[in-house]
């Protein structure tokens, strides 16, 4: 196959900056579009973007694209493209599909001639007589339109990167780990200062910073769709750990600190520390926001608490935000960081934000409050 491919790494609306310098960081050139970043790499960078990039959702291989206005071009125009070079000859490959402002909007039809385009190749290339068998390998095969754009992904990734694999209880709304991560990206933390999240549910934000502090590749510990395709050579994936591996300091000392009022949540973010490998990393105490006891100069508070949108949690939220602002303005130091769709926030936490980003908790719109921490003398 071609020494490089394009690779896409999906990102969720508002992330994608964030997505874009992980892959950076990595070694690749990126162009930047809403909800994902494209790259060119080679085939060693699937396994290696799999495990290291902490906020994308997916990484899939582009295709093809191409303009479709009718069945016809759409089967010609898949038709056309090298599937061989990625599907075995027993290769799964069910189609999945999404149409947005395209002329072919019957999503059902384009994922169904898509599937035969396909196969009409696969059989061609791979000199196939009857029917394609399917009893190998996953290839998750997408037909996206978006005004008469077709463009067709193979999905690397399997299971959204965001699972990555210590939940062993949750909440009622988890935070996604791939959000988690981003807030924590989002700031200027470094592992030699204290963490604290005061509102930390089933623990995703502490242990996203504790594999952050010790730079562990959150995709280590769980298994990817790519990693039983033929053309990908076993050599980079043994590689692509190993580097994880090499890279992790499970040295570094962290001070992190997850608190939350309910002790159920509490229990349940200790057993996802546990399974996550990071029992000893952070620690984990039932108190109010009112109690928070700060010990250290800096530090940052990095949190996702309730946003009150039920009825009747108004007030209850109002004053949760209020306490947390009694107790910050005693710690001017420390920066501090929420995500929350309650748009009163600032008046309650009684300042204006330094400054304020855009982001999606789900399909939930909310904005980021960051209050930078002022410098301690000596620093």
């Amino acid at each position: 196959m071609a020494q490089t491919i394009t690779l896409i790494a999906t990102a969720a609306m508002g992330l994608e900056s964030v997505v874009a310098d992980e892959v950076r960081n990595l070694g690749y050139d990126v162009k930047v579009d809403n909800g994902k970043v494209i790259f060119d790499a080679p085939a060693s960078a699937i396994p290696r973007c799999n495990l290291w990039l902490r906020t994308a959702d997916r990484v899939k291989i582009l295709v093809g694209e191409f303009k479709a206005t009718s069945f016809d071009d759409l089967f010609e125009g898949t038709k056309a493209l090298p599937w061989e070079r990625f599907i075995e000859e027993d290769g799964k490959f069910p189609v999945s599909g999404k149409s947005v402002k395209s002329t072919l909007y019957s999503v059902p039809d384009c994922q169904a001639i898509v599937k035969k385009a396909i196969v009409e190749r696969l059989k061609l290339k791979h000199g196939v007589v009857s029917n394609m068998p399917e009893t190998g390998a996953l290839y998750k095969v997408e037909v996206s339109l978006l005004k008469d754009i077709v463009q067709l992904t193979l999905d690397t990734s399997g299971a959204g990167l965001h699972k990555r694999g210590y939940r062993v209880g949750q909440g009622e709304a988890p935070l996604k780990e791939t959000l988690a991560a981003a807030l924590i990206l989002l700031t200027n933390w470094k592992p030699e200062y204290t963490l604290v999240d005061p509102f930390c549910g089933s623990g995703t934000i502490a242990i996203e910073a504790a594999m952050i502090g010790q730079n562990i590749a959150p995709g280590f510990n769980r298994e990817f769709s790519s990693e039983d395709w033929g053309f990908m050579k076993q050599k980079h994936w043994d590689d692509a750990f190993q580097e994880a591996e090499d890279q992790a300091k499970y040295d570094q000392p962290l001070d992190i600190i997850g608190s939350d009022i309910d002790h159920k949540m509490i229990q349940i973010a200790s057993e996802n520390g546990k399974e996550a490998g990071l029992a000893d990393l952070i620690t984990w105490k039932q108190m109010q926001v009112k109690d928070l006891s700060l010990k250290t100069d800096n530090g940052y508070i990095v949190g996702n608490p309730p946003y009150g949108q039920r009825i009747g949690d108004k007030e209850e939220v109002s004053k949760m935000y209020s306490d947390l602002g009694t107790v910050m303005k005693k710690h001017p130091s420390w920066s501090v960081y929420i995500l929350t769709a309650f748009e009163e926030f600032e008046k309650f936490y009684g300042s204006k934000a330094t400054k304020k980003r855009k982001l999606f908790n789900g399909f939930i719109k909310t904005d980021y409050y960051q209050y930078f921490g002022r410098k301690v003398e000596g620093e």
